[in-house]
C-alpha cells in the first residue's frame, strides 16, 4: 500500500470513529391527536423523609447558617413536590407550545430557584446570579459538563443551550451545597408535581407507554401506562 494510500485509510477509519461515537439524533414530530386521553395520579412517599444537612463555610450573611433540608419533598399524605413525571420514547404526539422566553435558573441566597424544572431540548436556560458573591453555575449531564459559567457580578445573565435530553445536575463550585435539578426533555409530554404530589398530562395518543417518576433521592421508577381515547388513567405511585 502507498504512503498516500494509507493516509486516506487512517482519515477514513478516523472519520468513521468521529461518527459512531457521536450521540444519537433525537426529533419529536407534531400531529394531530385524535381522541386522545390524560393520564392523572399523584406520587406519594411513604416512611421517614431522609434529611441533608447543609453548613456554609462562606458567605453566611448571604447564604444563611447550618441547617437540614428534606431530600424528598414531602407534603400531609405523603403527597411528593417536585418530582417529574415524563413518558418516555414519545416519537410524536401534540402540538408542543415551548416557552417563549429562555427558563430561569436563578441563584439567588446561595440556593437555585426553582429546584427543579424542565426545559425542552434545544432551548436556552438563563442563569442569573441575584446574589452579591460570586457564584458558579455547573450542569452536569452524567459526568459530562453541559454549562460552567462563573458569575462573580450581582445581576449577571448568561445564556447556555441545552442540546441533549436528560437529567441535568446543577452545582456551585463556590459553596458545594447547592443542587438543582433540570430534566431537558425531548417531547412534551411531561409533568412537574405540585405541592400535594398531583400531576396530569393531556392529549396524550390512544396506545400503551412507559411513564418514567424521577426525583432526586430515589432516582428513576419506570410504570406502564396504557391510555385510552377522550378517557383519563389514573395512575398513583409510590416511590421508595
Amino acid at each position: 500500500m502507498t504512503k498516500n494510500k494509507q493516509w486516506t485509510a487512517i482519515v477514513l477509519f478516523a472519520a468513521l470513529v468521529i461518527v459512531l461515537a457521536a450521540p444519537t439524533a433525537w426529533s419529536y414530530e407534531e400531529v394531530k391527536v385524535e381522541g386522545g386521553g390524560a393520564i392523572a395520579g399523584k406520587i406519594i412517599y411513604k416512611g421517614d423523609v431522609p434529611m441533608r444537612k447543609i453548613i456554609p463555610t462562606k458567605d453566611q450573611e448571604v447564604c444563611g447558617g447550618i441547617r437540614d433540608v428534606p431530600l424528598v419533598k414531602a407534603g400531609l399524605g405523603g403527597g411528593v413536590a417536585e418530582a417529574i413525571v415524563y413518558l418516555k420514547d414519545m416519537a410524536k404526539g401534540k402540538k408542543w407550545d415551548k416557552p417563549k422566553k429562555s427558563p430561569v435558573l436563578d441563584n439567588r441566597k446561595c440556593n437555585f430557584t426553582p429546584h427543579v424544572q424542565v426545559i425542552p431540548a434545544g432551548m436556552n436556560v438563563s442563569i442569573h446570579n441575584s446574589d452579591p458573591v460570586l457564584h458558579n453555575t455547573h450542569g452536569f449531564l452524567i459526568k459530562a459538563t453541559v454549562f460552567n459559567v462563573a458569575m462573580p457580578k450581582q445581576g449577571m445573565q448568561v445564556e447556555k443551550l441545552l442540546r441533549k435530553p436528560g437529567i441535568v445536575r446543577v452545582e456551585c463550585d463556590a459553596h458545594g451545597w447547592m443542587l438543582a435539578w433540570i430534566y431537558v426533555a425531548d417531547n412534551p409530554y411531561y409533568a412537574v408535581t405540585g405541592k400535594d404530589g398531583s400531576f396530569a398530562i393531556r392529549d396524550v395518543p390512544p396506545g400503551q407507554y412507559t411513564m418514567v417518576v424521577w426525583q432526586e433521592h430515589t432516582g428513576a421508577t419506570e410504570v406502564p401506562v396504557t391510555v385510552k381515547a377522550k378517557e383519563t388513567a389514573s395512575v398513583p405511585v409510590e416511590i421508595k
